[in-house]
């Protein structure tokens, strides 16, 4: 991404795949974030389990990629998702939000990582220091809004304070437009 001809992407350090230890990552979910992440993950070697509630679109999916297996689970039975669950290193779920503390509080007993793109709710919420004693990691937010938002957010205050600014109010409109007929301007 340029801005006034100036890359500013953030610059990320080297990735050597070979230094890494091989995981097994559990990916819960086959909609349009499915496929970037699957490749990132396959990328860098990891084995990849893609878990989705029919087996064909899981199977579709993971033809794609290198170390990839499909599953079909239904994340609506804890039963189900512990068998899906048990064995992986970690899980990344990309089911709707109102799943995932089913799938953390799952992982945290199975002793799995987890990573979600979902604001945190106050179940999810709830179970962050049973993470932290376990000595897990539960990663959420971080897809596009909420995620990438939140750095970009970031980015402009920076800038912002760098040319001598200050921030009055800040607001962030991310993920869709309003209908023009019940929209407030979003410029004043």
């Amino acid at each position: 991404m340029l801005d006034d001809n100036v890359n500013v992407l953030p610059k990320l350090r080297d990735y050597d795949a070979a230094k890494t230890s091989k995981k097994k990552v559990l990916l819960l979910g086959s909609g349009l974030v499915a496929p970037p992440a699957a490749d990132y993950i396959t990328k860098h070697k990891h084995e990849l389990t893609i878990a989705c509630r029919t087996f064909a679109t899981a199977e579709a999916l993971a033809s794609k990629f290198p170390n990839a297996t499909p599953m079909s689970v239904d994340v609506s039975s804890a039963d189900a998702l512990r068998q899906a669950i048990k064995g992986h290193d970690v899980v990344v779920s990309l089911v709707p939000y109102t799943h995932h503390a089913t799938v953390m509080q799952i992982a945290l007993e199975e002793k799995v990582h987890v990573v979600t793109t979902s604001y945190i709710n106050p179940q999810m919420k709830a179970l962050e220091q049973k993470f932290k004693d376990a000595g897990l990691i539960c990663f959420n937010e971080i897809g596009v809004d909420p995620g990438v938002d939140h750095l970009w957010a970031v980015k402009a205050i920076h800038d912002v304070h760098q040319a001598g600014g200050k921030i009055k109010s800040f607001y962030s409109y991310c993920g869709g437009l309003p209908e023009p007929a019940v929209s407030i301007p979003l410029c004043l």
